[in-house]
């Protein structure tokens, strides 16, 4: 390859954007995500964790493939499947959503999830593990809450009704503003135009002028 560019993550406005919350979708924090070993840790130490100090608050995950042996407690309920039809009223109706990055995507850096995007459109207010890059997407504090540990989890939880509110409108203006597919389309198009350039300019034959004496 002689270049290379990234296509981040992005959302398309169409499908994902607020709309009425829902009882069943109700939660202190919610998760939407397939099982993975490679994100248990992180899982249990921002979610699973948190529920147990929380035993009082509801918590929700929906996801496939979550073994028997998973962490629950009795104030974690579980949706084995949720369509992508029910997205939007999944991310509209929690209090604050988790985002957990896979290993590899999290080592690399710069690699936004399209869920990341999907929730921010929904104007879910986002905590999410920390990567490399993260805030060239969003910025911490102000439209996304990233937590290292428990404590980062629980910080994020203790958050008003209004801080919450004020960080999921905020990432859901950056979101339509710089990460629909409307943007990656148009950038694609973009860095198609410039490579074709480049090829042409390649093959274009050089001619030397030289003169002799």
């Amino acid at each position: 390859a002689r270049a290379a560019a990234p296509l981040y993550g992005h959302v398309a406005p169409d499908a994902h954007h607020p709309v009425s919350d829902r009882e069943h979708y109700r939660a202190a924090l919610s998760y939407l995500g397939t099982y993975a070993a490679d994100r248990q840790e992180k899982l249990e130490r921002l979610f699973v964790e948190p529920a147990r100090r929380h035993p009082t608050e509801r918590f929700l995950i929906a996801g496939a493939q979550y073994p028997s042996d998973f962490p629950w407690t009795e104030n974690v309920f579980f949706l084995d499947h949720l369509p992508p039809a029910e997205h939007a009223a999944f991310f509209s109706s929690c209090r604050l959503t988790l985002n957990v990055t896979r290993a590899a995507m999290a080592r690399m850096g710069w690699c936004p999830s399209g869920r990341l995007c999907e929730a921010a459109a929904c104007g879910a207010a986002i905590l999410s593990d920390e990567w490399p890059g993260i805030d060239e997407f969003y910025t911490r504090d102000r439209e996304i809450l990233i937590a290292r540990d428990t404590q980062g989890a629980l910080s994020a939880l203790s958050a008003s009704d209004a801080q919450l509110r004020r960080v999921a409108h905020l990432a859901r203006e950056r979101t339509l503003d710089e990460h629909t597919c409307h943007h990656r389309a148009h950038a694609l198009c973009m860095l198609l135009e410039r490579a074709s350039v480049t090829s042409l300019r390649r093959a274009q034959p050089t001619t030397q002028a030289s003169s002799r004496y």
